[in-house]
């Protein structure tokens, strides 16, 4: 594909299947060029006959979910430069009724077993902040005074002072008169009544948290209670089997802030009776996705050990525990963290039969689904070379969402251990762009270890250039979804080496915990090792013109290899962890994240860090950040920029305004694009391709630098 063809990239939803197990529902949303945001509706899926639809036509509708009682689909709408707001329609068609009016918009959210509420997450913003008094934006609120090692997070900003809290709201009849706004008169009584009754309850007098968009009687949404307002994020809600209690995950323990841990809970309706569900006796996780069986017999949730520290995170696999309802105590781990990995399964566990639940497993760049039993069986349900992205179970039926080689998207139906495909939404993207194939290969490091990854060939015979990519995490994986960054260079004539080497996940937890206080070690051994297996195997692959480029960790090994390994022809270093002493106090994930990867004996740290190595820097190198990146600080870029600066050797600093660490996934669409469109000029100039040739009005000597050779 090409830059401009990101509009083409539809992605699917996680789905939702009505209860007699006959349609399915998702949504499909895409990047949108004109409106230069994310536009999405939803779609039906008969399963009968693959039939489908488009049931809504809002500017970006998401997060789809059927009612128990089939009667109903809630989902959540977002107008332009708006925040999503929870809506209701009849599954039959028809207009749908806003549920919320929520300041800063809704989260997740999820039916009670009758139908007749939803329990949702809201961020309650702080009196006076963001937008809660008129007249006072941003730069004029009252200053922030910090106690904590939490208290912002990447794409988010500050997160004390609008705390993640539950709602419930009660359903309306969707038959109802709809809400008009009084005017005239009618609006001058409204305005009384409503002084009058101010004036009447006094100050001090509230009962319970009254946050703006809770709605009431005469308004646009029907009112919504508040149930939690302990100072701590609540999310992931979800009720109980009997619809008596709702369970949600927070990190409410006196360590919160210094740990890691996080618990399930359970509350009452009213917002009472708060219990903890988890960490019950000696262990030390970070829990969450819980959901009871549909007999109600057991609770599952998912965890990671993040040992007696509770802050040892590094390549800590996701676990399935389960524990009998009616003994919380007895609790029993259902997977070997060694060898499976459940963190993909981010929407929570699905209930599917009386007692068991679906699971998504991350491994060897696939994420395959499973179904687990209390007891401990499982069944494979879904495996190959694909990514399931999300799933959904009803009268015995389950389908997913997924991606691979050749769809951003699509649905299917599990059938005897497969996705039976239901839909074709990347058809679009297919007819206009044709898709390069992903070839699986291993090749041995040094030591022997075989590094697991793929090549992406562009079209003819070569000599092709060659792209190196490293991906972030570093506990991540490339794998066999589609990956807008492989064909777009692919397109440009470039052959791209995509692996996961030590470090990553989808190996099990030694293979990702082998950087652990060794970062630049093994993992550089096994990129250069899949580049030289590859490089020997692949005759139209370029050897002397190679170049090397990731984004996050990718940007720290791309740094750590050019300081150690000169035969790259130029790079690109993108959001990188660059300096891990300046990233403790500047990354939103600072206070424990360098520590617990490279340390903190001050000369191990030097020798894992990449600006202590800057000196031997060579390679010409494009520095590309985002402004409002907080998980890499833009400061570990433009210090990384003019060091380089410095020393003379070519480089340029690309900085995105009002863009954070997400840039290249959600990033704006015409951003993305122009991402896109100045790696390929920089790789135009330092090193060509048959397609990718210099602009005839570049800089003339960026682009004598590195002349074409064919």
């Amino acid at each position: 594909m090409n830059p401009d063809q990101l509009n083409l990239l539809s992605s699917v939803s996680t789905p939702t299947l009505h209860p007699e197990g006959s349609t399915a529902v998702v949504a499909v949303t895409r990047p949108d060029f004109d409106a230069d945001s994310y536009v999405g509706q939803l779609w039906e899926i008969r399963l009968a006959d693959s039939r489908r639809r488009r049931i809504t036509r809002g500017f970006r509708d998401t997060a789809p979910q059927y009612s128990p009682d089939g009667t109903m689909i809630a989902f959540l709408r977002a107008v332009p430069d708006g925040k999503p707001q929870l809506q209701v329609m009849a599954s039959a068609g028809g207009e749908p009724i806003a549920l919320t009016d929520q300041p800063l918009g809704v989260g997740s959210f999820a039916f009670s077993p009758d139908s007749r509420r939803v329990v949702f997450e809201a961020r309650v913003p702080e009196e006076g902040r963001y937008g809660t008094i008129d007249g006072v934006s941003g730069g004029l609120e009252d200053p922030r005074l910090v106690t904590t090692n939490k208290y912002r997070m990447n794409g988010l900003g500050y997160t004390a002072d609008k705390r993640l809290q539950l709602f419930l709201v009660e359903v309306p009849d969707l038959d109802c008169e709809p809400f008009v706004e009084p005017v005239g008169r009618a609006k001058v009584a409204r305005d009384q009544a409503k002084a009058d009754t101010g004036r009447a309850a006094g100050p001090g007098n509230a009962v319970g948290p009254d946050p703006a968009g809770s709605g009431g009687p005469n308004t646009a949404v029907p009112a919504s209670r508040q149930l939690t307002s302990a100072d701590a994020d609540h999310s992931m809600p979800r009720f109980t089997a009997d619809g008596g209690r709702v369970l949600f995950t927070a990190a409410l323990a006196d360590d919160a802030d210094t740990t890691l841990v996080t618990d399930v809970y359970s509350i009452a309706l009213d917002g009472t009776d708060r219990q903890k569900l988890s960490n019950l006796g000696e262990s030390r996780l970070s829990c969450g996705a819980a959901g009871e069986s549909l007999d109600g017999a057991w609770l599952y949730y998912l965890g990671t050990d993040v040992s007696s520290s509770g802050l040892d995170f590094v390549a800590r696999n996701t676990a399935l525990y389960v524990a009998p309802a009616a003994d919380l105590t007895d609790v029993r781990r259902l997977t070997d963290p060694e060898g499976t990995d459940l963190s993909a399964t981010e929407s929570g566990v699905v209930a599917h039969s009386d007692s068991s639940v679906l699971v998504l497993n991350q491994t060897r760049g696939t994420v395959e689904l499973l179904e687990m039993f209390p007891d401990g069986r499982h069944n494979l349900l879904a495996d190959g070379p694909l990514v399931v992205t999300g799933v959904a179970s009803a009268a015995g039926t389950a389908v997913a969402s997924y991606t691979d080689a050749v769809t951003m998207g699509d649905v299917g139906l599990v059938h005897h251990q497969a996705l039976v495909t239901l839909t074709d939404f990347s058809a679009p993207l297919r007819d206009s762009a044709p898709v390069f194939a992903p070839l699986e290969e291993s090749f041995p490091a040094p030591d022997g270890t075989a590094v697991h990854g793929w090549v992406v060939l562009p079209e003819g015979e070569g000599p092709h250039p060659v792209l190196l990519t490293i991906h972030g995490g570093p506990f991540a994986q490339y794998g066999w979804g589609y990956f807008d960054e492989a064909q777009v260079y692919a397109r440009a004539g470039y052959a791209v080496l995509l692996c996961n080497p030590r470090g990553s996940a989808g190996y099990g937890q030694a293979h990702g915990r082998a950087v652990k206080e060794a970062m630049g070690t093994v993992d550089l051994q096994d990129v250069q090792a899949f580049l030289d297996g590859a490089l020997e195997k692949y005759s139209s692959m370029d050897k002397e013109r190679l170049g090397i480029q990731g984004g996050s960790y990718g940007g720290y090994l791309t740094a750590w290899a050019i300081a150690h390994d000169h035969r790259f022809t130029a790079a690109i270093v993108e959001r990188g962890y660059l300096d891990p002493p300046s990233f403790v106090g500047s990354s939103d994930i600072g206070w424990f994240f360098s520590e617990e990867y490279t340390g903190s004996d001050p000369e191990r740290v030097a020798a894992q860090n990449p600006f202590a190595q800057i000196a031997a820097v060579q390679t010409p190198t494009l520095v590309i950040h985002s402004e409002e990146d907080l998980r890499c600080p833009i400061e570990q870029a433009q210090r990384y920029y003019t060091a380089l600066k410095k020393q003379g050797v070519p480089t340029e600093l690309l900085v995105f305004p009002g863009e954070t660490h997400e840039l290249s996934r959600s990033g704006s669409p015409w951003h993305r694009r122009q991402r896109f469109e100045h790696i390929l000029r920089w790789w135009a100039a330092w090193l060509p391709s048959r397609v990718n040739k210099p602009s005839p009005h570049a800089d003339a000597a960026s682009a004598s630098a590195a002349p074409e050779r064919q």
